[in-house]
This record gives C-alpha cells, structure tokens and sequence, in this order.
C-alpha cells in the first residue's frame, strides 16, 4: 500500500480500531490463561497499548481504573530504564506505587516495548490482581498496616525477560514471596501471554500498512480525543464548586473543582495528612479517580486515551492521604479512591442538571475468606469485589447488584466457582431487602451474600465504606443504605463489621454479605402508585415502607 492511501481517513481509522481491537485480545487472552478466578471470572484486570512515549492510545477492556494505570507505568519503566536500554523480547514487572503500580502491591503490571524492527512503535500491557504477594496478613491485605513494607513484594519496574530470556532469578523471588506460589506463576505468566497476543497484532498492523501509517493514527485519535473532551466541557456551567464529606473512620475529604472554558481543575490540597494505615491514594491514583470523574460528566463512551484527558488538572498535597510518601500503606487504597470519585460527583451533581444521578452503595466492599480447603488440603484465598445499589437518575431508578461505577465491566464470581475452588458453601445471594434509597426514582437494591465455611482455622479479612455514612440522595430523596458484614457463629452470637482483618473463623460460621441500596432522586409521595406496588411484588419495597416512606395505602 502507497504511503498516500496509508495515511488518509479512513484507513487512519481502520488502524485505530486495530489498535482497540489489539487491547481487547491481549485482555481475552489474559483472561483465558489465567489461573485465579479473580482475574478469569470477576475480570478483576485490564489491557491497554500505548505509544513509544507510553502515551495512552487505546484502553483495552476490564477495569477503568486498571486501564488507567497502564500508561504511567509504561512512563515509569521508560524513566527508570531509557529507551536505549530496551530490546525486543524485553518484559517488564511493576507493582508499587512509587513506579508506575499507582494502585496496591496486588496488582502487577505486565509491560512489553513493541519494536518494528530497531525502532520502537508501541507497548502493550494489562494488570491483573495477584492473590497474594507476600506481606503480613494472607492475600496480602491488612487493616493493621502502617507501612507498605508490610503489604508484599515491592516490584519497582524491574526487567523479568531480557531480550527473551527468562530471568529466572526474578521469577525464583515471586514464587518465594507468595503464600500461593503456583497460583501466582500461572496469572503471570497469562500476563506475559497476554502482553505478547499484543504486539503480534500491533506488529501485523505495521506490516500492513506500514510504521509512518500506524504513527499517523496515533498521533490523529490522541489529537481527536482532546478536541472533542474540551468541545463537551464548553458545554458544561463554569465556576468554582467546593464540597466536605466525613468519611466512615471520621476523616473528612474536601474537593474543590473549577470548571472553566475547556478545562477541568480538581483541587485536593485541603485534605488530611496521609492515613497511619492502609487507606493511602497514590497521586497517581487520585489522578485516575479524577479521570474517571471527567469522563462520566463529559458523558464519552468508549475507548479513553491520552487525549481526553489533557484538560485535567489535579492539585495535590505532598504528605496527603492523596499524595502519600513513597512507603505509606496502601492496601486498602481502593476505598479512598472511590471515595474521592464519588465526592467529585457529589460535589457537581447539585450543579450539572439531571446529568448525574445520586450516589451509589460507592464501595469495592473487598471481601477476603482463607484458609485450608476441606477437600484437598490446600492453602485458598477467596479475593472478591462485591455488587450493590446504583443512585437514582431524575428520570430512572437505580441498577440494582452491580459493580461499583469506578469497577466496569466485571463480574461476581458464580456460585458453582466459589463452591468448588474455595472451601465455602453459597447458601444465598439475593437482592437486599434492607430499606433506604426511597424517592420518585428509587435506588437500586444491593444485595446479601451467605458464605458458610467448612472447615476450622479460616479467616475473613474486608473494609467497606458508606457503612456509617449512607449513598446520598438527590431532591428531597431518600439516602440508601449501608454495606457491612456479619458474622453468624455457629455458637448462635452475631457479630458485625465494617472493617476487620484476619478473623478467626470456625465450620459452620456463616458470613453475610450486605451491601448498600444507592440513594434515591425526588419526593418518594410522588412515586406512581402502580409504581410503587410493583415494587413491593417484587420484594423491592416493604409493605411498611410502601405505607410510611411512600404513602401508598395497600
């Protein structure tokens, strides 16, 4: 193909949907040879390509967030090791926070530089959620944390194949560092398959239609991306709009966000020293939190780059639970940034019109159950997100038991996984009959869990949010519910917990699962009748609540 017909429109846009479409295979192939159903059930990954400079150019599929991660660790692993030190068949490792990870020690970054013979094209990468990376407590998560040293194995974007050849070494620390060493071998190397999927199909792209094309295209969907995020802030109201939220443990988060002639300020300086636990934000990780905000408000589908993202700016504190020091905890870092995500569209939902709804259950509600499998004696550790309750719209009620809005495209892991991989039994799981998120438009519900365990010596580790604090409504609606868990002992006691690590449990413990109904959008008095006896037909709504909140006489 001519240099010419390589570079106009439409073949310009053929190679930008090969481009997505590379991302998405490297995500099914990680998917596929996966070993953890955290990462080949609940999707609990993601996959993106990048440019040499490791500017994001197409997002994959799984988690936004993940996605999100991707191209800082590229630049990481770019600033750390220079382009003249990279070679084809290189691969390279990252975790921590303070190289390019941005997240927690669980989740590894699998990065692959893309050379079109000497000269580098592309990268390809994805992320995935370990099981365990070492450190103090099984699956390496811990409430009790005061220092990342107690989290795992750091990994700061250290080579693992070099120019093809394993570097058995690095890999002989991984599996000595894990408490589930083969699980761990098996997701990485679906990383690394993963990551190669990729840049075979970046590579036929190039062979096709040449370097100078592909380079064209690139360069097009960042510019294109941009243009178009500032077209839609244009239409956004300018102004400065500020907002506090006390969270669960008692701090309280502030934002501060500037909408102005096509671009989007988020101010975060005002917020508290960095926490003496695991509930620390990278500024990477706050950064992201922010992306995700603009991107919902802007109201763009599809494939994000580096593009859309220019018009933010994010101002952070050095020493802040939002830009920590580089050994600060952060474990649990998951629930600071969703909570961050959703203070930003707290902050805006008042000022936005019907364009965002009200807030949802807003938490990972990060479940972790271990021990010794009754049946073949091995170490397990369940490692799941949970579903619940979306906020209302002005013209909508809530989804009922999805993923938390920062989780995307993921799944719960079903009952017939759960029950043969891990030493537990699923007696339920229902949508939750709890009250909260009445209104005109209702919450979606959020659902309850029943785990009973079968053997001695297990534990439950977890820390939910808007547990104290319900999702807040909109228009005189009514705020949800709560996420919390108890624990049922066989003994008859019952025991409830927001946050805990490592508790003991015995056989024929039951561990309930509750999270939260979102929060609803309007006078519930003005629900349509009809309306509301189908809710409670379908066990959406009490009868007593029908009659009190609602005013409908049965």
């Amino acid at each position: 193909m001519n240099s010419e017909a390589a570079t106009d429109p439409i073949t310009l846009d053929i190679i930008a949907g090969g481009l997505q479409a590379a991302g998405e295979q490297m995500f099914v192939a990680l998917r596929r040879a996966a070993m953890s159903a955290i990462i080949y059930e609940v999707l609990d990954a993601g996959s993106a390509i990048t440019d040499p400079a490791g500017d994001l150019v197409s997002s994959g599929a799984g988690i936004p967030t993940f996605v999100a991660v991707l191209d800082r660790a590229v630049k990481c692993i770019l600033a750390l090791h220079g382009r003249e030190e990279l070679r084809p068949g290189d691969v390279f490792l990252t975790n921590d926070p303070a190289y390019g990870g941005v997240t927690h020690l669980n989740d590894v970054v699998v990065a692959l530089p893309v050379f079109a013979g000497t000269e580098l094209v592309a990268w390809a990468a994805n992320i995935a959620h370990w099981n365990d990376v070492g450190g103090m407590a099984p699956g390496s998560i811990s409430t009790d944390a005061i220092e990342i040293f107690q989290e795992g194995l750091r990994l700061p974007a250290v080579k693992l194949i070099d120019a093809g050849r394993p570097l058995r070494s690095v890999f002989d620390i991984l599996r000595a560092n894990s408490r589930l060493p083969d699980f761990l071998t098996g997701d990485l190397w679906a990383g690394i398959a993963a990551a190669r999927v990729g840049e075979r199909r970046i590579l036929d792209l190039v062979q096709r239609y040449g370097q100078r094309a592909v380079e064209r295209a690139i360069d097009r969907e960042i510019a294109t991306g941009e243009q178009l995020a500032r077209h839609r802030l244009r239409a956004l109201p300018t102004g400065r709009f500020e907002l506090e939220e006390e969270q669960d443990g008692g701090a309280v988060f502030t934002v501060a966000v500037e909408i102005r002639d096509a671009e989007f300020i988020v101010d975060l300086r005002t917020n508290p020293d960095q926490d003496e636990g695991p509930t620390n934000l990278s500024r990477d990780g706050a950064t992201i939190a922010a992306q995700m905000a603009l991107m919902n408000i802007i109201g763009l589908q599809g494939s994000a780059n580096a593009g859309h993202l220019r018009p933010l700016t994010v101002l952070t504190r050095p020493g802040s639970v939002f830009d920590p020091t580089p050994t600060a905890a952060c474990s649990l870092y998951y629930e600071t940034r969703i909570a961050l995500y959703d203070l930003i569209l707290r902050c805006l939902a008042p000022h936005l019109g019907d364009r965002l709804p009200a807030g949802s259950f807003a938490s990972i509600c990060g479940t972790y159950i271990g021990g010794r499998h009754p049946d073949t004696g091995r170490h397990f550790t369940i490692v799941e997100p949970e579903i619940g309750g979306w906020g209302a719209s002005q013209s909508h009620d809530g989804n009922s038991a999805l993923f938390s809005p920062v989780h995307g495209d993921t799944f719960n892991c079903p009952a017939e996984v759960a029950e043969g991989r891990y030493g537990l039994y699923v007696e339920q799981l229902a949508l939750s009959g709890a009250c909260g998120g009445a209104g005109e438009y209702r919450g979606g519900r959020g659902i309850t869990l029943d785990y009973r365990v079968r053997s001695d010596g297990c534990f439950l580790t977890l820390a939910y949010r808007r547990s104290e604090h319900p999702p807040w409504p909109l228009l005189r609606g009514e705020p949800g519910s709560s996420n919390y868990v108890e624990v049922l002992r066989r003994d008859g006691r019952t025991e409830r917990y927001r946050a805990v690590t490592t508790l003991p449990l015995s056989a024929g413990d039951l561990i309930r699962i509750h999270t939260a109904n979102g929060a609803g959008v309007g006078d519930p008095r003005r629900r349509d009748r009809a309306r509301v006896l189908e809710d409670v037909r379908n066990g959406y709504v009490s009868t007593a609540e029908a009659q009190e909140v609602y005013g409908c006489t049965l």
